[in-house]
């Protein structure tokens, strides 16, 4: 390859791969070091580049010193010797007598240099530059991921099913892959490759084999992140979500208020004839939505988390432990705990009060004991 050619193979690379010339071009100067280093044990030698022809040279190089400068030594806390190598490198030391000799006017602190890229550099090089830049290569796309991904961690993104094996699907999220492990999807789903999918990015982290991005659409933060897909006035912070507490595949209980005292809140995330909770409800596989009105005041917050029972009388047992006590009739008493206590459980995820939910019968009862 001429000097031409890689330059129009340098622009290709860069704009197929999104990787900055100034990377591979590092790549192949290492490449061609490292070739050169291979079968010569000088170390004083130096890649340079010509960006108007597209050529390499292996230049040598030398400093002029006035003595040479020797290794030091100095001791660690255990007694060790320590060799420290001294500044400029003794093979690339030149005494300045004998440097004379070659350019009789040159000083100490300055260089010889003389080109010495080897005939036969050929495919030795090539081999090396290639396995190098290659290296730097995806190393290059790794950063250039990492810098796309590493502010999406927390929110929802829109990916291809792209494969799966016996534990994972493997979601297309446009420069990179996305991890979906298939513990991570909502219960009884069914999914077709080559489908779209949403999914909430749980975790972004550079990997040694790339960027690991692990998702998820059992996390409570995929409801969070489809209320704000869906309704306007929680992106433009009119209606807050003040917590979600989900099982997913079967019930998710969101709590929101409303900043503005002319909109309602729970009235909004539902939409005219249900339509804006009903598109969330769809991709959620039949997961039920209980839609809760926060408030500030844990006791009135407990009550509408409850829901839908009603008629609950709740009492703060104590603060300090967060507990708390609702009691219900006995008509309300099996809504008010849920299918295997479901209800109530997520109800205590929500408000942070562990709630014991009970009839006044069962009070009486016990106190009677």
């Amino acid at each position: 390859m001429n000097g031409e050619e890689f330059l129009k193979a340098l622009d290709l690379i860069s704009k197929e791969k999104n990787v900055s010339k100034d990377i591979i071009i590092e790549g192949m100067k290492q490449a061609l070091s490292t070739a050169y280093r291979k079968n010569n044990a000088k170390t004083n030698v130096r890649v340079d580049f010509n960006e108007d022809t597209g050529e390499f040279k292996l230049m040598s190089y030398q400093v002029v010193v006035d003595k040479y400068l020797e290794p030091t030594y100095e001791y660690d806390d255990e007694g060790k010797e320590i060799e420290i190598p001294p500044e400029i490198p003794l093979d690339t030391q030149i005494l300045l007598e004998d440097a004379q000799k070659i350019v009789p006017d040159i000083k100490v602190g300055e260089t010889i240099e003389k080109e010495v890229t080897p005939a036969d550099f050929g495919r030795v090089a090539a081999g090396a530059a290639k396995q190098v830049i290659t290296q730097r290569m995806r190393e290059a796309e790794k950063d250039v991921v990492m810098s796309e991904f590493s502010d999406k961690q927390d929110e929802m993104m829109v990916g291809l099913l792209a494969m799966e094996d016996q534990r994972n699907y493997y979601v297309d999220l446009g420069s990179a892959r996305g991890i979906l492990p298939k513990k991570d999807m909502i219960p009884g789903e069914v999914v077709k490759m080559g489908s779209s999918i949403k999914v909430y990015i749980t975790k972004v982290e550079a990997g040694t084999k790339g960027p690991l991005i692990l998702l998820s659409r059992k996390h409570s933060g995929f409801i969070k992140r489809l209320f704000e897909a869906e309704i306007p006035e929680i992106n433009d912070g009119t209606i807050m979500i003040a917590g979600v507490a989900r099982e997913a595949g079967y019930r998710s209980k969101v709590a929101v208020y409303s900043t503005n005292e002319n909109i309602e809140a729970i009235g909004s995330c539902i939409g005219a004839k249900g339509s804006r909770i009903a598109n969330i409800l769809k991709e959620l596989n039949g997961e039920k939505i209980d839609l809760v009105q926060y408030s500030e005041d844990p006791i009135e917050y407990i009550k509408n988390a409850l829901s839908p029972a009603k008629d609950a009388i709740v009492s703060i047992t104590d603060e300090k432990e967060k507990k708390a006590l609702a009691i219900v009739n006995q008509d309300n008493l099996s809504l008010a705990i849920g299918k295997k206590g479901m209800n109530v459980r997520l109800a205590s995820r929500l408000t942070k009060y562990n709630i014991d939910v009970k009839t006044m019968d069962q009070i009486n009862e016990e106190a009677n004991k």
